[in-house]
Formats: C-alpha cells, sequence, structure tokens
C-alpha cells in the first residue's frame, strides 16, 4: 500500500484515507472577489476538501512580450494577454482575505504557484501544501526551489511524459518525501480518449512509494469517479458557478449539482471498494439461506453405501446439505444410513465426515 502523507494539518491522504477532493477554482472568479467567496462557499457546501486558486505574479511568469501581445479572444478581459491576466489576479491582501474566508467556514485553502515569486508569497500565506501546475512540472529550478520550502506538494502532470516524471520524483524525493503525483492531460475540455487512466495504474507502479491521483478536465463525472475506483487518492476538479461565463475554463469544469455528485460517487466508490478478502457476508446469508443449494441424492442410496458421483446431484434443498462445492470430496464416502431419492446429504448420514470431507 503506498505511503501515506499528511497534505493538510490532520487530514492525511494515500493508503487506506479517503480521496482528497479538491475544488479548482483557478481564475473562475472573474476577478470578483465576492465570487471567489461564494466559489469558496460553494466547495464546502458541495463537501469538497479543499478550494484552489491560482496565484501568478505576473512578471515573473510571462516576459514583457507574452504580456503585450494583442489578445483578441471571445474569453478576454483587456486587449493585451497582460490586461486580461491583471484582472483575473487577486492582490496579496485578497488572497489574505480568501484565505481567512476559507478558515471561517471550514475548508482547506490554498493555490498553484505559478512561478517562483508566487510560491514565496504563498509560503508566506502559510498554506497547507503547494499545487505544482503541470506548467511547471518540468521547470526543475522551480521544484528544486518549492520542494525545499517544506510544505507538502500536489504535482499535476500534463503535457509531460514518464521519463520526465521520474526526472520529478528524483528531484524532489531527496528534498521533501510528501508529495504525490496527479496523472493529467491538459486539454480544455479533455476528450475521453486523451484521458489515460491507465496511468494511474502506471504510477503507482512507478512511484510506489507516493499516492497517486486524478486531475481532470473532462465533462462530467465519470471518468473522475472511475479514476478513484483504480485508486486516486486526490481527485482535483474545476469548478464554476455557471458554465456560460466568460473564460476557458468554465466549459470543463463543474457546477454545483455536479460537484455534490461527484463528492457523493466518490464516497460511494470508496465505500464499494471494501476488502480484497472474498468470503460469505453476513448481509449475503439470507439469500444462501433461501437459494443456496445442497448436495442433494440423485436415486435412493442404500445404507453402507459408498458414494459415486453419479449418486448425487446439486439443488436448492430443505433442509441445508453440503454445500456444493463437497460434492467432489463425497465420492468415497461411507453413508451410515439409507437416503431417500431427492433428499439432502447431510452430515450425519456421512460416516467420518469431519475427518474425510474436506469442505
Amino acid at each position: 500500500m503506498p505511503r501515506e502523507i499528511e497534505l493538510c494539518p490532520g487530514r492525511r491522504v494515500g493508503g487506506d484515507q479517503p480521496c482528497f477532493i479538491i475544488a479548482e477554482i483557478g481564475q473562475n472568479h472573474q476577478g470578483d472577489l465576492d465570487i471567489a467567496k461564494r466559489m469558496i462557499r460553494m466547495a464546502k457546501e458541495c463537501g469538497a476538501d479543499c478550494a484552489k486558486f491560482q496565484k501568478s505574479e505576473l512578471e515573473y511568469k510571462f516576459n514583457k512580450k507574452a504580456l503585450e501581445r494583442p489578445y483578441t479572444s471571445k474569453h478576454s478581459w483587456g486587449k493585451t494577454y497582460g490586461e486580461h491576466k491583471r484582472h483575473l489576479e487577486f492582490s496579496h491582501d485578497q488572497y489574505r482575505e480568501l484565505k481567512k474566508y476559507a478558515e471561517e467556514i471550514g475548508i482547506f485553502f490554498t493555490a498553484s504557484g505559478m512561478d517562483e515569486m508566487a510560491v514565496e508569497f504563498l509560503h508566506e500565506l502559510d498554506v497547507p501544501f503547494f499545487k505544482v501546475g503541470s506548467g511547471d512540472t518540468n521547470n526543475f529550478p522551480y521544484l528544486e526551489k518549492t520542494a525545499k520550502k517544506g510544505r507538502p506538494m500536489v504535482i499535476s502532470s500534463g503535457m509531460q511524459s514518464m521519463n520526465t516524471m521520474h526526472q520529478v520524483y528524483q528531484i524532489v524525493k531527496p528534498i521533501n518525501p510528501n508529495f504525490c503525483f496527479l496523472q493529467c492531460t491538459s486539454a480544455y475540455p479533455l476528450q475521453p480518449e486523451d484521458v489515460n487512466l491507465r496511468v494511474i495504474s502506471a504510477y503507482q507502479s512507478a512511484f510506489p512509494d507516493i499516492p497517486i491521483g486524478y486531475s481532470g478536465h473532462e465533462t462530467g463525472i465519470a471518468i473522475s469517479v472511475a479514476a478513484v475506483a483504480l485508486g486516486a487518492k486526490v481527485v482535483e476538479r474545476h469548478v464554476t458557478l455557471d458554465k456560460t461565463w466568460k473564460g476557458s475554463d468554465h466549459q470543463a469544469s463543474l457546477e454545483p449539482d455536479e460537484l455534490v455528485e461527484l463528492v457523493k460517487a466518490i464516497r460511494t466508490v470508496e465505500k464499494a471498494m471494501g476488502s480484497p478478502i472474498k468470503q460469505l457476508l453476513p448481509c449475503e446469508m439470507a439469500c444462501n439461506e433461501k437459494l443456496g443449494k445442497s448436495v442433494v441424492a440423485k436415486v435412493a442410496i442404500p445404507e453402507g453405501a459408498i458414494l459415486t458421483l453419479d449418486m448425487l446431484t446439486v439443488k436448492v434443498g430443505e433442509p441445508k446439505g453440503f454445500p456444493p462445492e463437497c460434492i467432489f470430496d463425497l465420492v468415497g464416502q461411507k453413508v451410515k444410513k439409507s437416503i431417500e431419492e431427492d433428499e439432502t446429504i447431510t452430515e450425519q448420514v456421512v460416516e467420518n465426515h469431519v475427518k474425510k470431507v474436506k469442505c
């Protein structure tokens, strides 16, 4: 079983711990602090464990030309990409206000640090863990500096190869063993054929000592639920209050009713995973009593006869007798009294049954 890590104070993930559900608000708040608070409350009320944002220090994430390029998309909040991003970026004081609000209503709060300076601020903000977005997973100096902060890390793997993920593991593990990988495909919305849930199993095999999770950008909840059935211990999904709002992430986000269903489905699947031990369960006893079959006499069997297979058959019998799986073990056993045709074969009529009938 993969080791557990304490991702947030008092909240462990991995092993047999419940899946940690991250509601990725990102920048779906439209740059409005009140909407951001509504979304934090929505995440809490829907049953998510954590409300997550995206924090950038724009001059450290983008170069000047990237910020100055025209941005004419229908999702744009400004004439240039820099104007667009500045509209959506909360200040440090606003982040402090959001974190305080999340603490007041009882949900964990963090953000993806989209550049090294953003990580510095989030460290000062005292978030419980760092989220590494897919775009920085192959940014090895960033990973090193982030790992050295000592906070748990959740690392998405969109746009990366298995070889890169091995390098990431080798960089982070010696510095900070408290991290996990999320299978992720960076497309919005994500088509089912590009999800590749089998990577979860590949990660579990390649990195057996860390928890593995899933960050999804698909529509609906079925794929994320399947990820949990495959063993994902962290699930991250974008959320929104309205999919029709301006912004490229809304279409791949879950509205409140969908988030409620996702949380409910994940918790149901976790219960259903149960035990790897296959056995007759107490809840099956009623059905077994009513429909469970027994070995019965196919023909009349005289006292002292040695049982052969052609003397026996299997039916729902009254009273209960030897279960069907014992039929081959009964062959060669001696009966102590005569048995009528269609009569159940019980322990009382088989000589030395305790010693000789293994089942």
